[in-house]
């Protein structure tokens, strides 16, 4: 299957758009392989891409002061990741991206992106849908970790993405849900015995 399929797919699923206007969108993005633990972003670097999963698993984290890691995000097929604070405003990183599986990226620049939503408002719709999206995210996660116990987090991440939680080591995991990662083992333990 062509490469380009899967992003075609994700585009025309979010908006109507002509063949030709989806060879010219999809025509602005590079193929790009990453090893696994290979960094796509790092701090104090300038974001160059934004970054369309074809396949794979990356992660998003921050260190802190400390040393401590906390994971800011996940990304697999379909999924987009970056350092988006930088990228948007062409700024240094705050992020490591790094893949935790040999993966498939699919890459576009931030001046061919900028030119491409000047060029068709139907481009510029597509990437305002998914800044919006991005933004729901963000605020349903924040509001879970406000008001949620560690063990509901983690119940309702399995729910939705079980996937993910097969796929991604558990010290990031228990980083992103904001547990320790002898909590989050307990807390599996505890879950598979319930079940059984």
């Amino acid at each position: 299957m062509d490469q380009f399929q899967s992003l075609s797919d994700h585009i025309i699923k979010r908006i109507s758009l002509s063949e030709d206007e989806v060879q010219e969108f999809i025509s602005c993005f590079k193929i790009t392989k990453v090893k696994k633990r290979q960094f796509i972003i790092q701090p104090d670097f300038v974001p160059k891409y934004r970054n369309f999963v074809l396949k794979g698993a990356f992660r998003a984290y921050v260190v802190a002061d400390e040393g401590e890691e906390h994971t800011i995000q996940f990304a697999v097929e379909d999924w987009w990741i970056s350092d988006y604070n930088g990228y948007i405003f062409q700024k240094p990183a705050s992020m490591f991206v790094m893949a935790m599986e040999d993966s498939i990226i699919l890459q576009i620049d931030f001046e061919s992106e900028q030119k491409l939503k000047l060029s068709n408002h139907k481009f510029e719709t597509f990437f305002r849908i998914m800044a919006e999206r991005s933004f729901a995210g963000m605020q349903r996660r924040l509001i879970s970790n406000l008001t949620k116990t560690a063990e509901e987090r983690y119940q309702e991440f399995e729910e939705k993405y079980p996937s993910i939680v097969a796929r991604v080591p558990q010290y990031a995991l228990a980083s992103f849900l904001g547990m320790t990662t002898q909590y989050l083992s307990k807390l599996r333990k505890s879950r598979v015995s319930k079940k059984s």
